[in-house]
Protein backbone atom coordinates (compact mmCIF):
# COMPACT_ATOMS: atom_id res chain seq x y z
CA UNK A 1 0.00 0.00 0.00
CA UNK A 2 1.33 3.43 -0.96
CA UNK A 3 2.17 5.54 2.09
CA UNK A 4 1.07 9.15 2.46
CA UNK A 5 3.18 11.94 3.94
CA UNK A 6 1.59 15.22 5.05
CA UNK A 7 3.98 18.19 5.14
CA UNK A 8 3.13 21.56 6.67
CA UNK A 9 5.18 24.60 5.64
CA UNK A 10 4.60 27.94 7.36
CA UNK A 11 4.59 31.53 6.20
CA UNK A 12 8.08 32.34 7.48
CA UNK A 13 9.57 29.58 5.30
CA UNK A 14 7.85 30.78 2.12
CA UNK A 15 7.73 34.57 2.33
CA UNK A 16 9.87 37.48 3.46
CA UNK A 17 9.32 39.68 6.52
CA UNK A 18 8.50 42.51 4.11
CA UNK A 19 5.81 40.46 2.39
CA UNK A 20 5.78 38.66 -0.95
CA UNK A 21 6.71 35.16 -2.09
CA UNK A 22 10.23 33.82 -1.79
CA UNK A 23 10.31 31.82 -5.02
CA UNK A 24 13.73 30.37 -4.26
CA UNK A 25 12.38 28.78 -1.07
CA UNK A 26 9.24 27.52 -2.80
CA UNK A 27 11.43 25.95 -5.48
CA UNK A 28 13.58 24.29 -2.80
CA UNK A 29 10.63 22.82 -0.89
CA UNK A 30 8.93 21.72 -4.10
CA UNK A 31 12.13 19.90 -5.03
CA UNK A 32 12.17 18.14 -1.64
CA UNK A 33 8.52 17.12 -1.99
CA UNK A 34 9.08 15.98 -5.58
CA UNK A 35 11.88 13.71 -4.33
CA UNK A 36 9.41 12.04 -1.94
CA UNK A 37 6.90 11.80 -4.78
CA UNK A 38 9.45 10.11 -7.05
CA UNK A 39 10.43 7.75 -4.21
CA UNK A 40 6.87 6.41 -4.31
CA UNK A 41 5.19 8.34 -1.52
CA UNK A 42 1.88 10.12 -1.86
CA UNK A 43 2.51 13.72 -0.79
CA UNK A 44 0.08 16.26 0.64
CA UNK A 45 1.27 19.80 1.30
CA UNK A 46 -0.46 22.00 3.87
CA UNK A 47 0.76 25.50 3.19
CA UNK A 48 0.44 28.85 4.90
CA UNK A 49 1.46 32.14 3.37
CA UNK A 50 -1.55 33.52 1.49
CA UNK A 51 -1.89 36.66 3.63
CA UNK A 52 1.87 37.19 3.78
CA UNK A 53 2.17 36.70 0.02
CA UNK A 54 -0.63 39.11 -0.84
CA UNK A 55 -0.62 42.05 1.54
CA UNK A 56 2.10 44.01 -0.29
CA UNK A 57 0.60 43.31 -3.70
CA UNK A 58 -2.79 44.68 -2.63
CA UNK A 59 -1.18 47.83 -1.20
CA UNK A 60 -0.83 47.35 2.58
CA UNK A 61 2.39 48.63 4.13
CA UNK A 62 2.43 45.91 6.80
CA UNK A 63 0.65 42.63 7.50
CA UNK A 64 -2.98 43.62 8.18
CA UNK A 65 -4.68 43.01 11.52
CA UNK A 66 -8.36 43.58 10.66
CA UNK A 67 -10.21 40.48 9.47
CA UNK A 68 -11.55 41.98 6.22
CA UNK A 69 -8.07 43.26 5.34
CA UNK A 70 -6.55 39.83 6.00
CA UNK A 71 -9.21 38.23 3.83
CA UNK A 72 -8.53 40.65 0.99
CA UNK A 73 -4.78 40.00 1.25
CA UNK A 74 -5.41 36.24 1.31
CA UNK A 75 -7.60 36.44 -1.81
CA UNK A 76 -4.69 38.00 -3.71
CA UNK A 77 -1.96 35.96 -2.05
CA UNK A 78 -3.56 32.54 -2.51
CA UNK A 79 -3.51 32.94 -6.29
CA UNK A 80 0.12 34.06 -6.20
CA UNK A 81 1.05 31.17 -3.93
CA UNK A 82 -0.58 28.53 -6.14
CA UNK A 83 0.98 30.02 -9.26
CA UNK A 84 4.42 29.74 -7.66
CA UNK A 85 3.84 26.13 -6.59
CA UNK A 86 2.48 25.09 -9.98
CA UNK A 87 5.46 26.59 -11.76
CA UNK A 88 7.86 24.89 -9.34
CA UNK A 89 6.25 21.43 -9.59
CA UNK A 90 6.01 21.69 -13.38
CA UNK A 91 9.80 21.34 -13.54
CA UNK A 92 9.73 17.74 -12.27
CA UNK A 93 8.90 14.47 -13.95
CA UNK A 94 7.55 13.98 -17.45
CA UNK A 95 4.60 15.34 -19.44
CA UNK A 96 4.53 18.75 -17.84
CA UNK A 97 5.78 17.77 -14.41
CA UNK A 98 3.84 17.02 -11.24
CA UNK A 99 0.30 18.40 -11.09
CA UNK A 100 -0.37 20.68 -8.11
CA UNK A 101 -4.00 20.93 -6.96
CA UNK A 102 -5.52 23.58 -4.70
CA UNK A 103 -7.90 22.64 -1.87
CA UNK A 104 -9.23 25.32 0.51
CA UNK A 105 -10.85 24.15 3.75
CA UNK A 106 -12.43 25.72 6.82
CA UNK A 107 -13.09 24.50 10.36
CA UNK A 108 -16.77 24.21 9.40
CA UNK A 109 -15.85 21.64 6.73
CA UNK A 110 -14.33 19.38 9.36
CA UNK A 111 -17.35 19.82 11.62
CA UNK A 112 -19.65 18.46 8.90
CA UNK A 113 -19.06 14.75 8.31
CA UNK A 114 -20.53 14.75 4.79
CA UNK A 115 -18.48 17.72 3.63
CA UNK A 116 -15.20 16.41 5.01
CA UNK A 117 -15.91 12.98 3.51
CA UNK A 118 -16.35 14.65 0.12
CA UNK A 119 -13.07 16.50 0.61
CA UNK A 120 -11.36 13.20 1.50
CA UNK A 121 -12.65 11.57 -1.68
CA UNK A 122 -11.24 14.47 -3.71
CA UNK A 123 -7.85 14.20 -2.00
CA UNK A 124 -7.74 10.44 -2.53
CA UNK A 125 -8.51 10.82 -6.24
CA UNK A 126 -5.80 13.46 -6.64
CA UNK A 127 -3.30 11.17 -4.93
CA UNK A 128 -4.41 8.27 -7.13
CA UNK A 129 -3.65 10.45 -10.16
CA UNK A 130 -0.20 11.21 -8.67
CA UNK A 131 -0.98 14.89 -8.12
CA UNK A 132 0.11 16.85 -5.04
CA UNK A 133 -2.88 18.30 -3.15
CA UNK A 134 -1.94 21.71 -1.73
CA UNK A 135 -4.23 22.52 1.19
CA UNK A 136 -4.72 25.87 2.89
CA UNK A 137 -7.36 27.40 5.11
CA UNK A 138 -9.96 29.34 3.15
CA UNK A 139 -9.09 32.66 4.79
CA UNK A 140 -11.44 34.66 2.58
CA UNK A 141 -14.57 33.09 4.11
CA UNK A 142 -13.46 31.80 7.54
CA UNK A 143 -14.61 33.83 10.54
CA UNK A 144 -12.59 34.27 13.72
CA UNK A 145 -14.75 31.90 15.76
CA UNK A 146 -14.49 29.20 13.07
CA UNK A 147 -10.82 29.57 12.16
CA UNK A 148 -8.10 27.02 12.82
CA UNK A 149 -5.92 29.90 14.00
CA UNK A 150 -2.93 28.41 12.23
CA UNK A 151 -2.30 25.67 9.71
CA UNK A 152 -0.47 23.49 12.24
CA UNK A 153 -3.86 22.31 13.49
CA UNK A 154 -5.15 21.95 9.93
CA UNK A 155 -2.17 19.76 9.00
CA UNK A 156 -2.81 17.42 11.95
CA UNK A 157 -6.49 17.06 11.04
CA UNK A 158 -5.55 16.31 7.43
CA UNK A 159 -2.95 13.73 8.53
CA UNK A 160 -5.55 11.94 10.64
CA UNK A 161 -8.14 12.17 7.88
CA UNK A 162 -5.94 10.46 5.27
CA UNK A 163 -4.28 8.09 7.79
CA UNK A 164 -0.82 9.37 6.89
CA UNK A 165 2.42 7.51 7.60
CA UNK A 166 3.84 10.66 9.18
CA UNK A 167 3.09 14.34 9.70
CA UNK A 168 6.03 16.66 9.02
CA UNK A 169 5.68 20.16 10.52
CA UNK A 170 8.48 22.44 9.40
CA UNK A 171 9.81 25.32 11.45
CA UNK A 172 12.89 27.55 11.56
CA UNK A 173 14.26 25.58 14.55
CA UNK A 174 15.63 22.05 14.51
CA UNK A 175 13.08 20.72 16.96
CA UNK A 176 11.80 21.37 20.47
CA UNK A 177 14.30 22.56 23.08
CA UNK A 178 14.21 22.73 26.87
CA UNK A 179 14.72 26.50 26.43
CA UNK A 180 15.04 28.85 23.48
CA UNK A 181 18.51 28.00 22.05
CA UNK A 182 18.73 31.49 20.57
CA UNK A 183 18.82 32.86 24.12
CA UNK A 184 20.48 29.98 25.98
CA UNK A 185 23.32 28.08 24.27
CA UNK A 186 23.00 25.33 26.90
CA UNK A 187 19.43 24.49 25.89
CA UNK A 188 18.92 20.79 25.19
CA UNK A 189 17.02 19.49 22.18
CA UNK A 190 14.24 17.01 22.94
CA UNK A 191 14.86 14.14 20.51
CA UNK A 192 11.67 12.14 21.12
CA UNK A 193 8.36 12.71 22.90
CA UNK A 194 6.04 9.87 23.94
CA UNK A 195 3.61 11.94 26.03
CA UNK A 196 2.82 15.65 25.72
CA UNK A 197 2.91 16.71 29.35
CA UNK A 198 2.62 20.15 30.92
CA UNK A 199 6.43 20.21 31.04
CA UNK A 200 6.68 19.62 27.30
CA UNK A 201 4.17 22.40 26.67
CA UNK A 202 6.14 24.72 28.97
CA UNK A 203 9.15 24.40 26.66
CA UNK A 204 7.21 26.18 23.90
CA UNK A 205 7.04 29.96 23.58
CA UNK A 206 4.85 32.30 21.53
CA UNK A 207 4.69 32.99 17.82
CA UNK A 208 8.13 32.87 16.32
CA UNK A 209 7.91 35.20 13.33
CA UNK A 210 6.26 38.40 12.19
CA UNK A 211 4.65 36.89 9.08
CA UNK A 212 2.92 33.82 10.53
CA UNK A 213 0.47 32.99 13.30
CA UNK A 214 1.87 29.75 14.70
CA UNK A 215 4.61 29.32 17.29
CA UNK A 216 6.13 26.16 18.76
CA UNK A 217 3.22 25.67 21.14
CA UNK A 218 0.70 25.41 18.31
CA UNK A 219 2.97 22.87 16.62
CA UNK A 220 3.08 20.75 19.77
CA UNK A 221 -0.71 20.96 20.05
CA UNK A 222 -0.91 19.80 16.43
CA UNK A 223 1.43 16.90 17.23
CA UNK A 224 -0.91 15.97 20.09
CA UNK A 225 -3.87 15.80 17.68
CA UNK A 226 -1.82 13.74 15.24
CA UNK A 227 -0.63 11.36 17.97
CA UNK A 228 -4.17 10.81 19.26
CA UNK A 229 -5.08 9.69 15.76
CA UNK A 230 -2.19 7.23 15.66
CA UNK A 231 -0.08 9.36 13.30
CA UNK A 232 3.56 9.99 14.33
CA UNK A 233 4.73 13.57 13.92
CA UNK A 234 8.00 15.40 13.34
CA UNK A 235 8.71 19.05 14.16
CA UNK A 236 11.95 20.41 12.78
CA UNK A 237 13.96 21.95 9.96
CA UNK A 238 14.44 21.08 6.33
CA UNK A 239 17.16 23.36 5.02
CA UNK A 240 19.42 21.23 2.80
CA UNK A 241 18.70 18.91 -0.13
CA UNK A 242 17.66 15.50 1.15
CA UNK A 243 16.53 16.73 4.58
CA UNK A 244 12.86 16.00 3.87
CA UNK A 245 13.59 12.34 3.13
CA UNK A 246 15.66 12.11 6.33
CA UNK A 247 12.72 13.53 8.30
CA UNK A 248 10.40 10.91 6.80
CA UNK A 249 12.92 8.15 7.53
CA UNK A 250 13.10 9.07 11.22
CA UNK A 251 16.56 10.66 11.24
CA UNK A 252 15.69 14.29 10.53
CA UNK A 253 16.80 17.50 12.22
CA UNK A 254 14.11 17.85 14.83
CA UNK A 255 11.88 16.22 17.43
CA UNK A 256 9.82 13.08 16.86
CA UNK A 257 6.46 12.50 18.52
CA UNK A 258 5.64 8.82 19.01
CA UNK A 259 2.17 7.25 18.88
CA UNK A 260 2.66 4.04 20.84
CA UNK A 261 0.49 5.30 23.74
CA UNK A 262 -2.18 7.07 21.69
CA UNK A 263 -4.69 5.88 19.15
CA UNK A 264 -8.28 7.12 18.98
CA UNK A 265 -10.88 5.47 16.74
CA UNK A 266 -12.17 7.64 13.89
CA UNK A 267 -15.45 8.44 15.68
CA UNK A 268 -13.61 9.91 18.66
CA UNK A 269 -11.12 11.72 16.42
CA UNK A 270 -14.06 13.54 14.86
CA UNK A 271 -15.54 14.25 18.28
CA UNK A 272 -12.31 15.51 19.79
CA UNK A 273 -10.75 17.46 16.94
CA UNK A 274 -13.12 17.95 13.99
CA UNK A 275 -16.38 18.85 15.72
CA UNK A 276 -17.30 22.40 16.72
CA UNK A 277 -18.61 22.64 20.32
CA UNK A 278 -21.99 24.33 20.69
CA UNK A 279 -21.49 25.20 24.35
CA UNK A 280 -19.63 24.46 27.57
CA UNK A 281 -20.28 22.54 30.77
CA UNK A 282 -18.36 23.47 33.93
CA UNK A 283 -17.78 20.52 36.28
CA UNK A 284 -16.48 20.10 39.82
CA UNK A 285 -13.38 18.22 40.96
CA UNK A 286 -15.26 14.97 41.56
CA UNK A 287 -16.66 14.92 38.04
CA UNK A 288 -13.22 15.75 36.65
CA UNK A 289 -11.72 12.71 38.40
CA UNK A 290 -14.56 10.51 37.19
CA UNK A 291 -14.10 11.61 33.57
CA UNK A 292 -10.29 11.64 33.42
CA UNK A 293 -9.25 8.89 35.81
CA UNK A 294 -12.27 6.68 36.31
CA UNK A 295 -13.49 6.31 32.74
CA UNK A 296 -16.98 7.22 33.93
CA UNK A 297 -19.87 9.12 32.36
CA UNK A 298 -20.77 12.70 33.32
CA UNK A 299 -23.72 12.80 35.74
CA UNK A 300 -25.78 15.86 36.75
CA UNK A 301 -24.40 15.84 40.30
CA UNK A 302 -20.95 16.93 39.12
CA UNK A 303 -22.10 19.89 37.02
CA UNK A 304 -21.58 23.44 38.30
CA UNK A 305 -22.91 25.52 35.39
CA UNK A 306 -23.29 25.67 31.63
CA UNK A 307 -22.50 28.17 28.87
CA UNK A 308 -24.42 28.43 25.61
CA UNK A 309 -27.78 27.30 24.25
CA UNK A 310 -27.29 23.77 22.93
CA UNK A 311 -29.50 20.75 22.26
CA UNK A 312 -29.49 17.03 22.89
CA UNK A 313 -27.07 15.43 20.41
CA UNK A 314 -24.80 18.48 20.20
CA UNK A 315 -21.09 18.41 20.98
CA UNK A 316 -20.04 20.46 24.00
CA UNK A 317 -16.73 21.27 25.65
CA UNK A 318 -16.27 20.29 29.29
CA UNK A 319 -14.08 22.46 31.50
CA UNK A 320 -13.18 22.53 35.19
CA UNK A 321 -13.63 25.45 37.57
CA UNK A 322 -10.15 26.71 36.64
CA UNK A 323 -11.36 26.92 32.99
CA UNK A 324 -9.03 24.14 31.85
CA UNK A 325 -10.43 22.11 28.95
CA UNK A 326 -10.99 18.49 29.99
CA UNK A 327 -12.56 17.13 26.82
CA UNK A 328 -15.59 17.04 24.55
CA UNK A 329 -18.72 14.96 24.49
CA UNK A 330 -22.18 14.53 22.99
CA UNK A 331 -24.90 15.67 25.41
CA UNK A 332 -28.11 13.74 26.07
CA UNK A 333 -29.93 16.78 27.51
CA UNK A 334 -31.13 20.16 26.32
CA UNK A 335 -29.23 23.09 27.85
CA UNK A 336 -32.27 24.17 29.90
CA UNK A 337 -32.62 20.65 31.30
CA UNK A 338 -29.01 20.63 32.48
CA UNK A 339 -29.55 23.98 34.18
CA UNK A 340 -32.52 22.47 36.01
CA UNK A 341 -30.67 19.38 37.29
CA UNK A 342 -27.10 20.66 37.74
CA UNK A 343 -25.68 19.50 41.07
CA UNK A 344 -28.56 17.12 41.82
CA UNK A 345 -28.18 13.45 42.72
CA UNK A 346 -29.45 10.75 40.37
CA UNK A 347 -32.42 10.02 42.63
CA UNK A 348 -33.40 13.70 42.79
CA UNK A 349 -33.16 14.05 38.98
CA UNK A 350 -35.50 11.09 38.51
CA UNK A 351 -38.00 12.63 40.92
CA UNK A 352 -38.00 16.01 39.16
CA UNK A 353 -38.24 15.05 35.49
CA UNK A 354 -38.52 12.20 33.03
CA UNK A 355 -35.22 11.57 31.27
CA UNK A 356 -34.32 8.84 28.79
CA UNK A 357 -30.76 8.59 30.12
CA UNK A 358 -29.39 9.79 33.42
CA UNK A 359 -25.93 10.45 31.97
CA UNK A 360 -25.47 13.98 30.66
CA UNK A 361 -22.54 12.66 28.58
CA UNK A 362 -22.05 8.90 28.26
CA UNK A 363 -18.46 7.68 28.38
CA UNK A 364 -18.84 6.18 24.87
CA UNK A 365 -19.59 9.69 23.58
CA UNK A 366 -16.66 11.34 25.39
CA UNK A 367 -13.05 12.08 24.43
CA UNK A 368 -10.44 13.38 26.87
CA UNK A 369 -8.32 16.31 25.66
CA UNK A 370 -6.42 17.14 28.85
CA UNK A 371 -3.01 15.47 29.22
Amino acid sequence: MTETIVVKIGSSSLTSDEGGINRERISFFSNELAALHEAGYQVILVTSGAVAAGFRRIGYAARPKLIHEKQAAAAVGQALLMQAYQEAFAAFGESGGIAAAQILLTRADFSNRKRIQNALMTVEELLHQRAVPIINENDTVATDELKFGDNDTLSALVANLVKAKRLIILTDMDGLYSEDPRNNPNAVRIERVDQISDEILSFAGGSGSSVGTGGMRSKIEAARISMRGGIPAFIGRVCEPGDMKLAVDGIGKGTYFDTSMHNLPMKKQWLGFHSFPQGRIVVDEGAQRALLDGGKSLLPVGIRSIEGDFHSGDVVEVINEQEQILGRGVVNYEAWQIQAVAGLSTEEVKRRMEVVRIEVIHRDEWVTLKS
